[in-house]
């Protein structure tokens, strides 16, 4: 996915509890083809949670058979990528050589240190046939003195990830630790990214562990210390306080958050750093084709010009 600047929405006249920081609603934004995403970060008023910078929503999306998802090979330095489905598949290549079928309920994170490349498609079987897409990517900065650190690539099944099932509620930890239990993929720094399903009137509570929290409304309604809210929306929580969540409807929910980073970042196009003379840098590697290529890829998306 990519990032350029465009105008949040305005939230309007929306209660909240006083423990929460700020009410996201995503701006909707046009990737071509009629593939649409929800913007949640970056936001006029937050750039980040934790090291969360960005995090978009895409779908549910119906894709007729030969037509599907086509980003063409395109850079990133000073951050890692989250993908994560709740439906369809996606076929990831990048410049180190890494191939993989993204599907449901996978964790996959793509870590571009000093800088990678990739493409993100729809796999040719369901390409022929035609599929039905939703899901999530987030993008995580790196700390100051890991943005240089070499390009990598993780991927964890689904069946591999700690589950934690109680009545009415399922979390799949996806990064860091929730509920009891930690996932295995490793991190440069303190975050956490889980997938919360949970039945109406079930108590869910969000951990005081992390320094930053948020809660993402996939679909449903939640009711928060008497105020409700309902998908698509972002919640971001003060420091420290006790938060209860209680589903108005079953309610899919992404928790996320981590420790604060230690200043904010410059971010360009698909350039994330803590200094604005490297996404100067990285503008001109494009260019002049100093990245690496994308293994069975003859397509690239050209740097933009504004």
């Amino acid at each position: 996915m990519s990032w350029l600047p465009t105008s949040d929405p305005v939230l309007g006249d929306v209660k909240s509890c006083n423990a929460l920081d700020l009410v996201i609603v995503p701006r909707v934004r046009d990737l071509g083809d009629g593939f649409n995403v929800r913007r949640a970060l970056p936001h006029g008023r937050r750039q980040m949670v934790g090291p969360f910078i960005f995090f978009d929503h895409f779908g549910p999306v119906q894709f007729i058979a030969g037509h599907g998802m086509d980003v063409r090979p395109h850079p990133h330095i000073g951050l890692a990528t989250v993908t994560y489905l709740f439906d369809g598949s996606i076929l990831h290549r990048d410049s180190e050589g890494n191939i993989q079928e993204i599907v449901p309920g996978a964790m996959n994170l793509m870590t571009a240190g000093r800088g990678i490349a990739h493409s993100e498609r729809t796999p040719d079987v369901q390409r022929a046939t035609g599929q039905q897409m939703l899901g999530l990517q987030s993008w995580i900065a790196l700390p100051a003195g890991k943005e240089e650190i070499d390009p990598s690539f993780q991927h964890f099944g689904a069946a591999t990830l700690p589950i934690v099932e109680d009545k009415g509620l399922k979390a799949r930890i996806i990064a860091g630790s929730a509920f009891g239990a930690t996932a295995a993929v490793s991190m440069v720094s303190d975050w956490f990214y889980v997938e919360v399903t949970a039945d109406a009137g079930v108590a869910v509570p969000l951990d005081t562990t992390y320094e930053e929290r948020a809660i993402y409304l996939v679909d449903g309604e939640v009711d928060i210390a008497g105020d409700k809210f309902a998908a698509p929306q972002m919640l971001i929580f003060r420091p420290g306080d006790r938060i209860t969540i209680k589903p108005v409807t079953k309610t899919r929910m992404m928790f996320l958050g981590g420790t604060a980073m230690e200043g904010p970042r410059h971010i360009w196009w698909n350039f994330v750093s803590s200094r604005k003379e490297r996404i100067e840098a990285a503008k001109e590697d494009w260019k002049t084709g100093r990245f690496g290529r994308v293994p069975n890829e003859t397509e690239f998306i050209p740097l933009p010009e504004k």
